[in-house]
């Protein structure tokens, strides 16, 4: 299951690719609504296993390199600026909000079998064992992500007031919005990262 939607998300993340790699480059909204439909759609569902799966990380990789895509933002970018330059909530806020949303289906239907395993469930007998009804709280994701956000040591994080809106300059070309991701992040093809990846000889400009 792990592998099957690991691959499924690498080939989805190059359809992903191609539209933002052309000469002209999707808008961002285009971007970003693409990659709620191809990539997000497959960790919500059966998000509750996600997220107490060991594997989950292998998934989150894959959802990174979609916001980059959508943001324009190259691999040293520090992790929590990708779902606020994105505007898409954490890959493990959607996994852990789908599972609330499936706790409350359950919790308003009694009479459903499974309601008796979630809520009148059997001690658990293995530690390494995380069933659905380890956790039952129920967490505002829009609250999670800006506390998330606030105890982050992130690089210029005063730029942003609230993570869960697009923030400015959104509406702007592709171009134009990958270029002040750069300067926002403080990440960018300069010449030590073009070093670091092995497209130049030295770190150190030429004059």
């Amino acid at each position: 299951m792990f592998a099957i939607n690991n691959q499924t998300l690498k080939n989805r993340n190059s359809l992903l690719s191609k539209l933002a790699g052309t000469t002209w480059g999707a808008q961002v909204s285009t971007l970003r609504t693409s990659a709620l439909a191809l990539c997000y759609s497959v960790t919500e569902y059966c998000g509750h296993v996600w997220l107490r799966s060991s594997h989950v990380g292998l998934v989150d990789c894959q959802l990174n390199n979609a916001m980059r895509l959508i943001s324009g933002c190259v691999w040293p970018t520090q992790i929590p600026w990708l779902p606020v330059l994105a505007n898409i909530a954490p890959p493990a806020l959607c996994r852990r909000s789908a599972t609330d949303k499936l706790l409350c289906n359950i919790e308003a239907h009694p009479n459903w079998p499974l309601y008796a395993y979630v809520f009148d469930h059997p001690q658990k007998r293995l530690v390494a064992r995380r069933p659905i009804w380890a956790d039952t709280t129920l967490v505002d994701q829009s609250v999670q992500w800006e506390e998330d956000w606030l105890s982050a040591a992130v690089v210029n994080s005063h730029l942003v007031c609230d993570p869960t809106i697009q923030q400015p300059g959104f509406d702007l070309p592709c171009h134009s919005w990958t270029l002040l991701n750069c300067f926002c992040t403080g990440q960018g093809p300069c010449r030590a990262n073009m070093h670091k990846w092995g497209l130049v000889s030295s770190p150190v400009p030429t004059l």
